[in-house]
């Protein structure tokens, strides 16, 4: 089974999800990745990349470290953004456990979003929920992300503390901020 990404497109009226088996959540449209033919139009100008937790991990991974996508030819900062929901940014824990290392011992390495931090990356989103409810220090993982990206020079990296919200409630608040962002971009590359 693959496990590379979540692909989200949107146009003004309708938003499709692509999840690792390539197949749409919404509209039933489906991607062939054999023939490489789809029977929805994608515009590779609006290509968001996201997920929650692990997926908000592995989405800031392929987003950030370009040789996830140039093993496919494709430059990582086509993407028009990267929205992760409450992802580590540091190396994660399931990384850290394999190599002995305990949930506790925080590690920036080539594991880690954070040792790919760049001036020149698609904009990037970080939504969190409550630091006090969130996971093992989520939401100082994902500041500590966005304020090295801003010192990097990174002009559009984003962050959101949803307060009251734990690990997994976050989530469905987080969706309006994604839409928003999407639409904001959306705006921004005067896509019709």
């Amino acid at each position: 089974m693959k496990k590379l990404l979540i692909f989200l497109f949107i146009t003004i009226t309708s938003i499709s999800i692509f999840s690792q088996e390539y197949q749409t959540i919404s509209n039933v449209h489906y991607y062939d990745e054999k023939t490489n033919k789809s029977d929805v139009y994608i515009n590779e100008d609006l290509i968001f990349i996201t997920g929650h937790s692990a997926g908000g991990y592995l989405a800031s991974m392929v987003g950030l470290d370009k040789s996830y996508l140039n093993k496919y030819k494709i430059d990582a900062n086509q993407l028009a953004g990267i929205i992760p929901f409450s992802g580590q940014m540091i190396s994660h824990f399931t990384t850290r456990k394999e190599k002995g290392i305990d949930e506790l011992d925080a590690r920036i390495d080539e594991m880690a979003p954070l040792h790919f931090i760049r001036a020149d990356a698609p904009p990037l989103l970080l939504i969190t929920g409550d630091r006090e409810k969130e996971l093992l220090g989520r939401y100082e993982e994902n500041a500590y992300m966005w304020r090295m990206m801003k010192l990097k020079g990174h002009k559009e990296t984003t962050l959101y503390e949803l307060d009251g919200f734990d690990h997994g409630g976050m989530a469905h608040p987080a969706f309006p901020l994604l839409l928003n962002e999407i639409k904001r971009v959306e705006k921004l590359k005067n896509v019709q």
